[in-house]
């Protein structure tokens, strides 16, 4: 592991409360996760970041999603979501279709293309992820963890 810098309100008195605290360092680790994770990305699978959470999203739903629910679930402005969206159907990775009985709901779907490309990828990402983590999460990440879920400090003591 990576020597981790220390974290500057570990010394003095703290500003921030500690579930503020602790969401912050896990932003900041799962932001160095995202940033060696988009190279990867974009050299496998030659879609952006964004484009990519949008793969995840629909590999987990087999029927698709609706344009709404997509935006919802990444907190992305309807607006830029259309336009990965078109990237992504451009690319053959999802198709687009109105919903039933509902002339301004649209529902996307992953294509057989795009189900083997991440099949084939997955094992790759995923290790990446893994070795991202092992080198961004520190001391001062673990804990913010268990500072945040309780419950999860309970099972590690159980261990």
């Amino acid at each position: 592991m990576a020597d981790l810098p220390e974290c500057p309100s570990s010394s003095g008195t703290r500003l921030l409360p500690d579930e503020l605290r602790a969401w912050m360092l896990v932003l900041a680790s799962t932001g160095a996760v995202e940033q060696r994770l988009r190279s990867v990305v974009k050299e496998r699978l030659d879609v952006s970041h964004d484009e990519f959470l949008v793969l995840c999203l629909l590999a987990e739903q087999p029927a698709g999603l609706r344009m709404t629910q997509i935006a919802e679930l990444l907190g992305r402005p309807k607006t830029r979501l259309t336009y990965q969206i078109a990237c992504l159907q451009h690319a053959g990775l999802v198709t687009r279709k109105s919903v039933c009985g509902d002339k301004r709901g649209v529902e996307v779907a992953l294509t057989d293309k795009a189900r083997a490309l991440l099949k084939e990828s997955s094992g790759l990402l995923a290790e990446t992820v893994i070795q991202a983590l092992e080198e961004f999460i520190g001391p001062a990440q673990c804990e913010a963890m268990r500072a945040l879920l309780p419950g999860l400090a309970k099972e590690t003591a159980a261990e």
